[in-house]
């Protein structure tokens, strides 16, 4: 794989880093800030939104700009974004500078996703991408159990300060190792890049993101209760356990690249099921330590499985335009970030226990298996065959 995927995957470090190390923070973070756990978690959708509002307008705005400026803008975004996150005096200053933060996020993997098939031949596009998202399921193994464990022994801000140097480093080795002029802007412009959204086929597969981001984060982001409450492991212990679930990430990703090169649409189907199986057994087995471990390590590989392929049918069915709409599935995922951490949250506050909360995951997992069999079974309407049409 050549380097400048390497820069991208140190960017996605840091951005993985930050969006996912709330969830091992959000208890300190709640007493520090003088808020509830279900408020705290509303860190979590703030930056989901900001996602979401964020991606279109940067793809928009930089739709004609070259490839390697715009990534090291969103970049440096993100780097002033987390420091204003750690200086940020109280509650609602966080929530602002969180949705900062978030603004560059979905641009930068969308367009990320773009750069890194541009630079590897048709049948190794998806594991370039997967090589790329590496650095997000990195952050979960070295990422998220450092900074929460740097945030629980000298405060939860010196987690972004820390945040804020590799963002440094992921600015410097863009600058250095991606070529000018890589995967240039479109001919067509904005024009073609909105044209492409009126493909069903693109819409269903962003559907698909956010169904299965919905099912991660509506339990994902209360992993720290369930995992204290419900199995009984002591605090120091999540942090292992955030590291064993980041370890399976990495794993799912590597596979999820391998399996997209050879069957991309049966690879999201079986992943999404593999996740409707792993939620199911997580309500059953979360008060058994053992049991919940082994659980979380499965859940972290079946999670990141379903990545590459998903981004890279998004841009597959956009391919003649493929910018605004891969940047657009990053909102997506964002937005069942947001409404699953929303739905998580509504369902403890409407009395449902932390153990029985996986069941809300399984149900919105089957929702997005439903999807992608619609997706495939338009795919064969449209062809007459169930072999996907050769490209030309």
């Amino acid at each position: 794989m050549p380097l400048p995927i390497l820069a991208l995957a140190i960017a996605s470090f840091c951005i993985g880093t930050t969006e996912f190390v709330i969830m091992g923070l959000l208890p300190e973070m709640a007493a520090d800030l003088g808020v509830s756990i279900p408020a705290a978690g509303l860190l979590v959708t703030g930056y989901a939104l900001g996602v979401v509002i964020g991606a279109p307008i940067v793809a928009v705005a930089t739709s004609k700009l070259p490839r390697k400026p715009v990534l090291i803008f969103l970049a440096s975004l993100f780097v002033v974004g987390n420091l204003l996150c750690a200086v940020a005096p109280n509650y609602w200053m966080l929530v602002v500078a969180r949705v900062v933060t978030a603004f560059g996020h979905g641009a930068f993997f969308g367009i990320g996703s773009v750069v890194a098939a541009s630079l590897v031949p048709k049948n190794k596009q998806a594991s370039a991408m997967a090589l790329m998202f590496a650095g997000l399921t990195l952050a979960n193994i070295l990422g998220v159990p450092g900074g929460t464990a740097l945030g629980e022994a000298f405060g939860w801000r010196s987690t972004f300060i820390a945040v804020v140097g590799i963002g440094l480093v992921s600015v410097a080795a863009i600058a250095w190792l991606v070529p000018a002029g890589v995967a240039p802007p479109g001919k067509g412009g904005i024009a073609g890049e909105v044209r492409v959204l009126g493909k069903t086929q693109v819409w269903l597969s962003m559907l698909i993101s956010a169904l299965a981001s919905a099912s991660l984060f509506a339990v994902f982001t209360y992993i720290k209760p369930i995992l204290t409450d419900v199995t009984g492991l002591a605090v120091g212990t999540v942090t292992w356990v955030l590291l064993l679930f980041g370890a399976g990430m990495t794993v799912g990703n590597i596979i999820g690249g391998k399996l997209a090169d050879w069957k991309l649409m049966p690879t999201v189907i079986g992943s999404l099921a593999c996740i409707m199986l792993v939620h199911l057994s997580f309500a059953g087995f979360s008060y058994d330590a053992t049991a919940a471990i082994v659980i979380v390590f499965v859940w972290g590989v079946v999670t990141f499985v379903i990545v590459p392929p998903i981004q890279m049918r998004v841009i597959e069915t956009a391919r003649d335009a493929p910018n605004l709409a891969s940047t657009l599935n990053q909102g997506a995922f964002n937005i069942g970030n947001a409404a699953g951490a929303s739905i998580g949250g509504l369902a403890l506050s409407a009395g449902v226990s932390y153990q029985n909360l996986p069941l809300v995951g399984a149900a919105t997992a089957v929702l997005a298996l439903c999807v992608a069999l619609l997706s495939q079974a338009l795919d064969r309407q449209a062809t007459g065959v169930s072999q996907a049409v050769p490209a030309e």
